[in-house]
């Protein structure tokens, strides 16, 4: 089996409904700019008032996604058969 490397970054979703549907925000917008999104862990729930005093939800997750080098302008990678 291949090795992987994954990167792990923190994000945080908001929701007038639910702690679920914050979370449920969070990775959806996370999956338009990040590729091979695994495993999303729920770190930290809280809740606030907005600005007329309804209750905003807030999730804070811990999303890690695969990790893809990006192409080097060193000519080392540039040669015939080489793999980025």
């Amino acid at each position: 089996m291949a090795e992987r490397e994954y990167q792990v970054i923190e994000l945080v979703g908001t929701s007038p409904v639910s702690w679920e549907k914050a979370a449920e925000t969070a990775v959806a917008e996370a999956s338009e700019t990040l590729t091979d999104l695994r495993i999303a862990e729920v770190v930290r729930l809280d809740m606030h008032a907005d600005e007329e005093g309804r209750p905003l939800f807030r999730a804070r997750l811990r999303v890690s996604f695969r990790y893809h080098m990006i192409f080097s302008l060193t000519p080392k990678y540039h040669q015939k058969g080489a793999r980025w």
